[in-house]
């Protein structure tokens, strides 16, 4: 299984601390973001890794070589512009084959163990994706889950009426991390475009799965949550 890093981000609400170091490169606990998710990865058994960039693409590919010091071997696909999360896919997919492939965003901190994802079974079209408890800046969720599938967005009921949805769905965040087949891209133009519409679809034709985590996760989107983050984890490790 190959894997890809989203890397290209402006990190604008990171500001001032992106103006000279692209998001991904921010250190928690003393080690850069991007670089967990690489470690991560490697100790998962995923060692072909995509990334793609965009803003301060110099840095990220500066500190990222060829991998090797990681013990991986990581290719970049530059983005002239940030394409989004979905657009980033798209033009990324010739270098991530024709296998379902893993993606994690590059500015979340999580313990996930990423090797549930290795060959993991997703539909010919579809996506497996890795949910959370709703964080305190994201209170209402992004979709629901049941029983291992997501079935309806929240805010919006589809093709469910509120009133069928089980009495065991749950209101959760998308974490970032999943699995994905490249058909589920099919018919997408390159160019910039976010992935929402794209799990819509799936989810409405019965081809999005779902697990719920409730392990570590942070969404690092701004200074005061990243100086939360980095305060904690001194905390737990003095010698960081």
């Amino acid at each position: 299984m190959k894997a890809m890093i989203l890397a290209a981000g402006e990190g604008r609400r990171m500001r001032p601390l992106t103006e000279h170091l692209p998001k991904p490169l921010l250190p928690v606990g003393g080690v850069p973001l991007i670089e967990r998710h690489i470690v991560n990865l490697a100790a998962a058994g995923i060692t072909e890794i995509v990334v793609n960039m965009s803003y301060l693409a110099d840095k990220v590919s500066t500190f990222l070589g060829s991998g090797d010091q990681w013990g991986v071997e990581v290719v970049t696909s530059y983005e002239e512009a940030p394409l989004e999360t979905a657009g980033g896919i798209v033009q990324a997919l010739p270098l991530l084959g024709d296998k379902p492939f893993l993606v994690v965003n590059g500015d979340v901190y999580t313990d996930y163990p990423l090797d549930r994802l290795r060959d993991y079974p997703v539909a010919s079209c579809g996506a497996h994706l890795v949910w959370v408890d709703n964080p305190p800046h994201h209170p209402e969720g992004d979709f629901m889950l049941s029983d291992g599938r997501v079935i309806a967005e929240v805010g919006a009921s589809g093709d469910l009426q509120p009133t069928a949805l089980p009495d065991a769905a749950a209101a959760v965040t998308f974490s970032g991390i999943g699995c994905y087949s490249p058909a589920f891209f099919a018919g997408c133009q390159p160019g910039k475009q976010p992935l929402k519409p794209l799990m819509v679809s799936a989810m409405q034709a019965d081809l999005l799965s779902g697990e719920h985590y409730p392990g570590e996760w942070q969404d690092v989107g701004t200074p005061e949550r990243l100086a939360i983050l980095d305060n904690r984890l001194a905390h737990d490790d003095p010698s960081q």
